[in-house]
């Protein structure tokens, strides 16, 4: 349990790492390929699209090709793509790379969870997810740390790097043993979307990924307005993801003994005073502190939410793969509407206005976690 463990631990962490690196070469990116705030949150969206796209054929891959098998072609695909991101001479190019990167992140998160859940005792799966969790921040942290140095050395020998430590996961994950396929119709996932638990689970895997997804967006934009270059914005969400880090390990043991839902409210109490606060701040000074609150309060989403999903799955009858497909469908979802739209709306009407309408969401979903008909079955309160 241990060494699967650490190997999807792995997966997930570069995964994001790949996701993470481009914030701090946003700017470099907008410059040279003079795109507007709209046109940034596009290029940064494509790698969610490529995961909402993959999303449904990856939980159905775990049920019929086994969690193991659809790892190995999530790896490969994420293999592939880094070679292609380091390889590619125009934004076309950095798009259809990340495009494909979040495809195969899909089949590598709904089959590495499948495989940890399928192998792990029902008491300590919180705890694992938890783990699991914490990791993807771990390469989310590092992702910063990979812009900067790509900033320094160039793109291309940077993610010729990652194309090495992607196929030595290849290698890795193909010797470590598998489980049976846990067959299941697709038809199967979707009638469970009318499942409570499995409903607030997914939509607080949507809710982080909308709110982190404006703010890589019109951070580093408006950090760079005020001089700050790629170490510095790199440095900023290497402490921010470093908090994550820290966080999520925490909150699943949290969830195991306490419920869910208790430190769901605490989190959005949190993102709407971040929120609200962001919205207000237009100095280095103010926004820097604001986004290492935000690694606290939006953070704190994930790990609940995936332990939802799968207590959500297992009173429904439903594969545990096809309930992380939908999860990945989910994240997709949060993660492409919110560069895009956060990006588009602040061109149109000011950063500010991105950010109170995001409060206003974490508002009315608080609110809808107060009544007891939204309490999942069989939680905490």
């Amino acid at each position: 349990m241990r060494r699967l463990l650490v190997l999807v631990s792995v997966v997930v962490a570069v995964d994001t790492l790949f996701f993470t690196a481009l914030t701090p070469l946003l700017p470099h990116f907008a410059h040279k390929y003079d795109l507007s705030k709209a046109g940034a949150g596009v290029f940064i969206s494509t790698y969610a699209a490529g995961t909402l796209l993959g999303a449904i054929p990856a939980g159905f891959a775990t049920t019929r090709l086994g969690a193991k098998r659809t790892v190995l072609v999530g790896l490969t695909l994420m293999t592939a793509a880094s070679l292609g991101f380091a390889l590619a001479g125009n934004v076309w190019g950095l798009g259809i790379s990340r495009f494909f990167q979040g495809i195969g992140s899909s089949f590598s998160w709904a089959g590495g969870l499948a495989w940890v859940i399928a192998s792990a005792p029902r008491d300590r799966r919180g705890q694992l997810l938890g783990t699991a969790m914490g990791a993807a921040v771990f390469g989310a942290l590092l992702g910063p740390v990979l812009g900067a140095l790509a900033g320094i050395v160039g793109t291309r020998a940077a993610f010729l790097g990652v194309t090495v430590v992607g196929a030595a996961l290849v290698a890795w994950a193909a010797t470590t043993p598998g489980v049976a396929p846990d067959r299941q119709a697709l038809r199967a996932g979707l009638l469970a979307l009318r499942e409570r638990p499995l409903l607030v689970g997914l939509w607080l895997i949507t809710l982080p990924a909308l709110l982190f997804g404006v703010l890589i967006v019109l951070v580093p934009l408006r950090l760079s307005e005020h001089g700050w270059g790629t170490i510095a914005i790199g440095a900023l969400f290497l402490a921010t993801t470093g908090l994550e880090t820290i966080l999520n390990p925490m909150l699943g043991r949290l969830t195991d003994r306490h419920g869910r839902m208790r430190p769901v409210r605490a989190a959005l109490i949190g993102s709407i005073i971040v929120s609200v606060a962001l919205a207000g701040a237009t100095q280095p000074a103010l926004i820097a502190p604001l986004v290492l609150a935000s690694g606290i309060a939006y953070g704190a989403f994930y790990t609940p939410g995936l332990a939802l999903i799968s207590h959500g799955a297992e009173q429904a009858g439903v594969a545990q793969g096809l309930a992380f497909g939908l999860m990945n469908a989910c994240w997709g979802i949060g993660a492409l509407i919110g560069p895009a739209a956060g990006g588009a709306l602040a061109g149109a009407a000011g950063d500010s206005a991105a950010y109170l309408i995001l409060a206003g969401i974490c508002l009315a979903t608080w609110v809808a976690t107060r009544a007891r008909s939204a309490e999942p079955v069989g939680d905490l309160p």
